[in-house]
Formats: structure tokens, C-alpha cells, sequence
């Protein structure tokens, strides 16, 4: 095999942490749609379900920080793949478990901590192996699998909700839905078995002979020597600078992770995850659809995510991370704005679905993929670990907040008077997708065709 498909190969599998996230993720979109109504679940109770997963994300980014260190990149993403099994497994409700909304919730909790686990290592493992000429492009590997994994499961939600009837998914479709997952997380865990370890992370380890090993693979002799030489420098520079203990008080490192966590907490005040959450409940009860288009709604959105990711992954390295915030930005304000005047002046049809998904395009090709790009290269080395696991944990954070508030503002009766019609939601999210500009222009700087020790002399 040569580098190029190596690099390729454990890329891919590495993104497949990923593709998990966006399953698992987007089983709940599916599946609560039924299970709702079989658990006969109110707003705040439907808002507690889905969100409880993010929790588990949360913790599961605090706690990826330190598991990092320890364990390494791909330790950590092998750790991640047996959660998902057993929340796959579990969410299901097997018959001779006691039915109740508390264990779901227990099982979804421990996907979360998958999901929060694998979140932050797989970008930053792929960050890790990547040249600086590919990275943009290799790291949104990762968000493409988001996607893929989105996209995967609204099919087959959407295979498994029309071979039933509704009553038939209200009892037992929904369970197959979560158990579907088994067979992604099962292979992730067996493939991860052929990556090689991080060698950034060799090297904080002081292992660095195995660390020049796998960069040769990766790179070759010519330039794996050199990126090992910088490597070395970097953390030697940091040892000299600060001995082995860092102050992430201090005022350079704590203004990075700040940048990082509100860049993070950003992509999800955009309103993302509100509308891949609860796209069944949007396109029914918003939208005027019937249940029956339901799902083939949210397959074209996740269609359209899909396609606008490969736009992002083909200029991500050209143009580079700022312009496409910029122009992503400008999209969704467009895409919320179209769908939040149909809905506030009662003209509910096409155009409100052709809103919706300029807004999913929009952000398939800019906070999607940026964002988790721009997180895997800001940080300095040694930093590196904690200060991505405070930024996820941040981002989690960030979710829970929207998908627990997003049913209770969308049926409140604030939002639904006369003059809101509904739309309410739609125009606090275009006001955070507007600070996200600003934010954006002043504090976030381009990273692209940088090496990761070139951009930590950036903040210096």
C-alpha cells in the first residue's frame, strides 16, 4: 500500500468516529418521533430525551481530554467505538429489560459519552497524520462522515418507518431504529485495530523512534525527518519555556481555549442541531407536511448536507477557513430568513422548505467542516488535549441548551401568538449566525497550509 492510500485508509477509518457521531446522533430524529408517542412523552420530557445524549457528550469531552493523554488518540477512539455498542444495543429496549423513559435515557447517556469521547480525538488524530497542504481537506473527512452517518440512518429510519404502520413503529420501529447501529459501531472497533498510534503524541510521550516509524509511513523519510525535528523542537521549546507543568490560567493559553470553546458554542447556536433533531416535528407541525412525507423530507436534507460538505472539502484548502464562514454565514441568515417570513406571515409551502435547505447547504460548507478543522489546528501541541476536550465540552454544552430549549420555545405561547406565527426560533438563530461574522473577523485567524508548529508562532 502506498503512503498516499495509507494515509487515505486510516483516515477514513479514523473519520468513521465520525459517521458514529452522526448516526447516533440522528437515530434520536427518527426514532423519537414514535417513541414520543409511545411513551406518551411531553415537551419538556421529549426535550429531556433527546437532549440527555448531549450529557453524556458533555462529560464525555471533559473526560476526552485527560483519556487523550493517557491513553493516546487511538486508544481513546477504541474506548468510544465499545460505548457506542452498548448504548446501540441497550437503546433499543430488549424485552426482558423493564420498559421505561429512565433507562433509555441511561443508554443514550452512555452514547453520548462515545459520541463526546470520539468527537474530540478523531478530528485531532486526523489533524495529527495529515501534511499541512491537505489537512483542511483531510480533517473534513471527519465532518463528511458526520454527514454520511446523518444521511445513513434518515435512510434507514426511512426504510424501517414505511415497511411499518404507525402504530407497528410506535411499538417496536422505533427499537429497530437504535439497533441498526451495531453494525457501524462493531466495525468501527475491529478496523480501529489497523491504525497506527498519533505520533505527535508518541513524541509527548517521549517515544519518539515510533513516533519517526509512523510518520515515514505516512510521509516519507525526506519529510517525516524534518516533521519530526519539529516535533521535538516544539515540545522541547515548551519544556524550556514552562517545565512540564502548564498554567492553563495564563493569559496567551486561556485566551486560545476562550477563542476555541466560543468558536465551538457558535456552531451550535447557529440552530444545526434543532433542525436535524426535530425534523420530523418542524416538517409536521411547522410546515404543514403529512406524516407520510415526513421522512422523505429529512433524507433530502440530509442529502443536501451531504452534497454541500464535498463543496467545503474542495475549497477548504483553496480559498481557506475564514472566507467560507463568511459566505456559509451569509447563507444561513438567507436560508432562516426565508423560512421564519413564510412562517411568520402564514405562507407556509415550498419556499419553506427550499429555506430550510439553503440554510443545511449553507452550513454543510462552512461551520460543519470549518469548525472542526480550525479546532484540530489552533491549539499548540502541548495543549492540544485539554484544550480541544474544554472546546467540545463547550459545543456539547452548547447543544444540550438548543435541543432542550428548542420544543419548549417552539411551543411556547410567546412564539405562537399572532405575531411570531411560529418563527420565533428562526430569528434568534440568524442573530447568533450574525455575531459569528463578527466573532469570526476579530478573533479567529487562517490556519490553512500551516504546519501545527507554524500556528502555534501565532499566537505568540
Amino acid at each position: 500500500m502506498n503512503r498516499k492510500t495509507f494515509l487515505l485508509v486510516i483516515t477514513s477509518v479514523s473519520a468513521l468516529g465520525g459517521f458514529l457521531f452522526g448516526y447516533d446522533t440522528g437515530v434520536i430524529n427518527g426514532a423519537q418521533f414514535y417513541l414520543s408517542k409511545y411513551f406518551e412523552l411531553d415537551a419538556a420530557m421529549k426535550g429531556w430525551v433527546v437532549g440527555s445524549a448531549l450529557l453524556g457528550c458533555l462529560v464525555g469531552a471533559i473526560l476526552a481530554g485527560p483519556i487523550s493523554i493517557k491513553m493516546g488518540r487511538k486508544n481513546s477512539l477504541i474506548l468510544s467505538a465499545i460505548l457506542f455498542t452498548i448504548s446501540a444495543w441497550g437503546s433499543g429496549l430488549p424485552s426482558f429489560f423493564p420498559e421505561s423513559v429512565s433507562l433509555l435515557v441511561l443508554f443514550r447517556i452512555i452514547g453520548g459519552l462515545g459520541i463526546g469521547i470520539a468527537s474530540m480525538n478523531a478530528p485531532m488524530y486526523i489533524a495529527e497524520i495529515a501534511p499541512p497542504e491537505r489537512r483542511g481537506n483531510l480533517v473534513s473527512y471527519y465532518q463528511l462522515a458526520v454527514v454520511i452517518g446523518f444521511f445513513t440512518v434518515f435512510l434507514a429510519t426511512y426504510f424501517i418507518g414505511n415497511s411499518n404502520t404507525e402504530d407497528q413503529n410506535i411499538q417496536f420501529g422505533w427499537r429497530h431504529m437504535f439497533w441498526t447501529e451495531l453494525i457501524p459501531s462493531i466495525s468501527f472497533l475491529f478496523l480501529l485495530l489497523l491504525v497506527p498510534k498519533s505520533p505527535r503524541w508518541l513524541s509527548l510521550k517521549g517515544r519518539y523512534e515510533e513516533a519517526l516509524a509512523v510518520l515515514n509511513k505516512l510521509h516519507g523519510p525526506e519529510n517525516a525527518t524534518k516533521e519530526a525535528e519539529e516535533i521535538k523542537a516544539s515540545i522541547a521549546q515548551e519544556l524550556e519555556k514552562g517545565g512540564a507543568k502548564i498554567n492553563y490560567w495564563g493569559g496567551t493559553v486561556l485566551a486560545i481555549i476562550v477563542i476555541g470553546s466560543v468558536l465551538s458554542i457558535l456552531q451550535q447556536f447557529t440552530g444545526i442541531n434543532a433542525v436535524l433533531y426535530y425534523g420530523a416535528d418542524i416538517f409536521e407541525k411547522a410546515l404543514g407536511f403529512g406524516q407520510e412525507d415526513v421522512l422523505k423530507q429529512q433524507v433530502l436534507l440530509a442529502f443536501i448536507n451531504f452534497i454541500f460538505t464535498f463543496v467545503a472539502m474542495a475549497t477548504i484548502d483553496k480559498f481557506g477557513r475564514k472566507p467560507l464562514i463568511y459566505i456559509g454565514s451569509v447563507g444561513m441568515i438567507l436560508g432562516f430568513l426565508i423560512l421564519a417570513i413564510t412562517l411568520q406571515r402564514q405562507t407556509i409551502g415550498v419556499w419553506s422548505l427550499v429555506g430550510v435547505l439553503i440554510f443545511i447547504g449553507s452550513f454543510a460548507m462552512s461551520m460543519g467542516p470549518v469548525v472542526w478543522v480550525v479546532l484540530s489546528e489552533m491549539f499548540p501541541n502541548k495543549i492540544r488535549s485539554v484544550a480541544m476536550s474544554v472546546a467540545v465540552a463547550a459545543q456539547w454544552g452548547a447543544n444540550y441548551i438548543v435541543s432542550q430549549s428548542f420544543p419548549m420555545v417552539t411551543e411556547s405561547s410567546l412564539n405562537n401568538n399572532s405575531f411570531w406565527n411560529g418563527s420565533l426560533p428562526y430569528y434568534i438563530f440568524i442573530a447568533f449566525i450574525t455575531l459569528i461574522i463578527v466573532f469570526t473577523y476579530k478573533y479567529i485567524p487562517e490556519t490553512k497550509g500551516k504546519s501545527l508548529e507554524d500556528l502555534e508562532k501565532v499566537w505568540k
